[in-house]
């Protein structure tokens, strides 16, 4: 992209003194594995990179949705979540540009490399658990159960699965929404959609990348729930699934405050690591590979009738 270039005129523009020189070229890279359409956008000679989403061009399942009220959002939630942990800087909106967000582009290696690599994983989830503990404890609010649940339904409802796999699902939702397990005084701010693309790792600090689905009034076991699911679907298609439990044990270990604290969470954490399979199963429909998160998840949502 040149100098006469609308959206690049004002990306230098928003900018201001972070770009030396206002007539550099900029190379575009255009990102996948997205809900949007994502570019990085690198400045020549300025060291400097910026990322953008831009809410108006869907490129995943969901083709209409509030893309204005979208892009609010989580220019707002990143700015809300910048004062307690390390997000990436929020820097500009636009809806004359497609409903662009601009945000700094964070550098480093992303928790599924470490998967990948099976290098320093302990250490990144450790990492992790501190991170999330800090956004859940500083974020306090009342606890919306029922969206909760909600968002559960909406996986549901958007399975290919046969009608009786899914009467089956409901009933034992029905289960948990009886118990009194998930009740809690207070929910929180929770990023929900804590999959290992979504943490990376820059010169020893740990950064929660995509507020996209983040809302306000969750129970903090979400977070912990997607991200182990993710874990056990990676370490199962790697050939066993119960490698991952070490990492499990170690990661909730880690985000609890003590012995009453770890208990209360192993208690609740079937209940989001369904939620997490099942959206694995939802996003991954198309893969060989999609039965065992169906049948995972059953596993854990049926640990509300041994207790």
């Amino acid at each position: 992209m040149k100098p006469g270039n609308t959206f690049r005129d004002w990306l230098v523009e928003v900018l201001g003194d972070r770009i030396h020189n206002k007539n550099c070229e900029i190379r575009v890279f255009k990102l996948s594995h997205a809900s949007h359409r994502i570019c990085k956008y690198e400045f020549k000679e300025e060291k400097f990179s910026i990322i953008a989403k831009f809410f108006a061009i869907p490129t995943g399942m969901i083709k209409k949705y509030d893309s204005y009220g979208l892009m609010k959002k989580e220019y707002e939630d990143l700015k809300k979540a910048r004062k307690i942990i390390d997000v990436p800087e929020p820097i500009a909106i636009n809806k004359d540009f497609n409903c662009v967000l601009v945000s700094k582009y964070v550098p480093g290696k992303t928790l599924f490399w470490y998967l990948k690599h099976r290098k320093e994983l302990k250490e990144k989830l450790e990492l992790i658990a501190d991170m999330l503990r800090k956004l859940h404890e500083n974020t306090k609010t009342y606890y919306d159960k029922e969206n909760e649940f909600s968002k559960f339904h909406y996986v549901l409802n958007h399975l290919k699965i046969s009608r009786r796999m899914k009467k089956d699902y409901k009933r034992l939702l029905g289960k948990w929404w009886h118990s009194s397990l998930l009740d809690t005084k207070n929910g929180c701010m929770i990023h929900n959609d804590s999959t290992p693309v979504n943490f990376v790792f820059h010169k020893g600090r740990s950064f929660l990348l995509d507020f996209d689905l983040a809302a306000r009034h969750g129970h903090f076991a979400c977070d912990l729930g997607i991200l182990c699911a993710e874990l056990k679907y990676y370490f199962a298609r790697k050939g066993s699934s119960q490698e991952a439990d070490s990492y499990i044990h170690h990661f909730l270990k880690r985000y609890s405050k003590n012995e009453k604290g770890f208990h209360k969470i192993t208690k609740v954490i079937p209940f989001y690591m369904a939620y997490g399979l099942l959206r694995i199963a939802m996003l991954k429909s198309d893969t060989s590979y999609r039965d065992y998160p169906l049948r995972e998840a059953k596993n854990c949502l049926e640990a509300i009738e041994k207790i």
